[in-house]
Parts: C-alpha cells; structure tokens; sequence
C-alpha cells in the first residue's frame, strides 16, 4: 500500500477532528422537532444502508449470520445505549458539556479492560490521570444537582452519560474480540443497521411515534440531520477508518480530547451555550487525563481503539 501524501492525512484528521466533535451540536438541533430516539434510528439506518450499498458494489457485501450477531451485539452497546444516551442527554444538558462528559470513555476502557485481563494493570502514572478525569466528571455533577427552573435536569443528562459511556466502552472492548466481517466498511454498515433498528424500536416502545409529525419538522432539524447522516456518519466514520490505515491508532485516538474543544466552542457560537469557569476546569481535568491516559498507551504501544463505527460521539 503506498504511503499517503501528508495533505491527505491533514484532510482525513481535520474532518475527524471537526466533524465528529459538531456532531454533538449536530443533535442538539436536530432533537429540537425531532423525537431523539426516532431521529438516532433513522440516522443511523440511513447511513447503514449507504455504506451497505457502497460494499455491496464492491464486492464485499456478503456476510454471515454469526458476523449479523456480532453486529446487532454492538450495536446495541455502541449506537443503542451510547449514541441514545448522548442524544437522550442532550435534552437536559448542553451540548458542549455533553462531549466533555463522553470524553471519560478512553478512561473507562483502561479500567474495564485491566479488570477483564484485556490490558495490563495501569501504571501510576495512569491510575493519577484516571483520579484526575473522575473529579473533572464530579466537578461538573455538583452544580447539576440544583434544581433549574427550565425544566431541564443536568443531573439526569450527566447520569445517562455516565451510564450510557460505561456501556459504550464495554461494548468497545467486546468488539476487539469478537468476530467482524472481513471488510471494516461492512462491519460499520451492518453495526449501523443493528443500532439503528434497535433505536428505532426504542422510539416506538417509549411513545414517541405519536407525537412524530413530518410537518412540524423545521429546516434547521432537517438540515442537521442530513449533516449527521452524510457528513457526520459516513464521511466522518470514513476518514477514521482510512486514519487507521494509514497511522499508529494511538495518534488517530487523539480525537477523544480534540472532539470535546471543537463541540464546546461550538456550542458557545452557535448555540448560546454558557461557558463557565467551573467547565472549563473540569473539560481540562477530564480532556488532560484522556490525553496522558492516551499518551501512556501510546508509548506502552499495547492498547489499540476499536475499529467500529462507534467511536463516534457521541456522535
């Protein structure tokens, strides 16, 4: 395979950087007339379907019904209890916090994986960036504990962020083991299916189908959700797996603290989000201890992301 031209890399780590870290922003606008869960389904069905589409006219559309399980397991972890719950979140807190918050998986990830035997016990070194990144996430709790006039509840939005995450990394770790389809792209088409159909049904369950109406729909919804569809699921998941390929997963990880700075300036720009000191310190707790945990990775060169089309914030 020859080497990339140095643009390319530049290009593929400015989209993954910029798109995925708006996609948090992305969803705040789209849930604004859109029920969450019916709008996380059809985003991610539709971007399956175009990826799915993409294999099959190369050739690579052909997969088995073990490969469909591994997915549906997935995508369950990734899309259904990860994505929903950032999307879900987003209805009670910003989405600048939101993305600070969704940036604790790679910690998660180090302690779930020493705890299964998957990575080694962290070193001291880590154990400090890890105590670091849990008070940033309690620095962050203790205001959202106060009743807001609103009707939104930060506390709620953390909560589901806490879980939510929990779920995505331990679906993160499943997938490093588990059996995928030859092709990456495919792997990404049939999770995005599977987490789509799931969130869909979800939708349905919770009663939202009722209170869904197409004209109510406005331009700014729309126009987000075709942005997460095309821009932000299947060009932004595209250059991460091309980064993969091409680069240490170790550097192409660096979008776990680079995605947070990108979704709160936006959401400060954009949207109106307020942003507190008390943000800002806990976003450079939880961003810096990502960043030493990710470094520390790196020079140990033993823990690799995932190849799935989850790590997309949460996406």
């Amino acid at each position: 395979m020859p080497a990339p031209k140095r643009i390319q890399v530049i290009i593929a780590f400015a989209a993954l950087y910029l798109i995925w870290g708006s996609t948090f922003l992305g969803i705040r606008f789209a849930i604004e007339t859109i029920p969450p869960f019916l709008m996380a389904g059809a985003r991610f069905m539709l971007a399956g379907v175009i990826m799915y589409a993409i294999a099959w006219s190369q050739g690579i559309g052909k997969s088995s019904w073990a490969n469909w399980l591994t997915s549906l397991i997935i995508g369950a972890c990734l899309l259904l209890a990860g994505n929903g719950g950032v999307t879900i979140s987003e209805e009670h807190i910003e989405s600048g916090l939101a993305a600070v918050v969704v940036a604790i998986v790679p910690i998660y990830i180090v302690l779930m994986g020493w705890a299964t035997g998957m990575a080694p016990r962290p070193t001291p070194i880590v154990w400090l960036a890890l105590a670091g990144g849990f008070v940033g996430v309690g620095i962050l709790f203790g205001p959202a504990l106060q009743f807001h006039s609103t009707g939104r509840n930060p506390a709620i939005g953390i909560s589901i962020l806490l879980v939510s995450t929990f779920i995505w990394s331990a679906g993160s770790l499943y997938s490093r083991v588990a059996k995928h389809a030859a092709s990456p792209f495919l792997t990404a088409a049939q999770q995005m299916i599977c987490g789509g159909l799931l969130l869909l049904l979800s939708g349905i369950v919770t009663g939202e189908l009722p209170h869904f109406h197409h004209s109510s729909i406005s331009m700014l919804s729309l126009a987000s959700f075709i942005y997460l569809v095309l821009i932000g699921a299947v060009v932004g998941y595209t250059a991460y797996i091309w980064l993969l390929r091409h680069c240490e997963p170790a550097k192409v990880a660096t979008y776990a603290y680079v995605n947070p700075i990108v979704a709160v300036l936006l959401g400060t720009l954009f949207a109106g989000e307020t942003l507190t000191v008390r943000t800002l310190v806990a976003a450079g707790l939880i961003i810096g201890s990502v960043a030493l945990v990710i470094t520390a990775q790196q020079l140990q060169a033993r823990v690799e992301p995932p190849i799935s089309a989850a790590l997309e914030p949460a996406d």
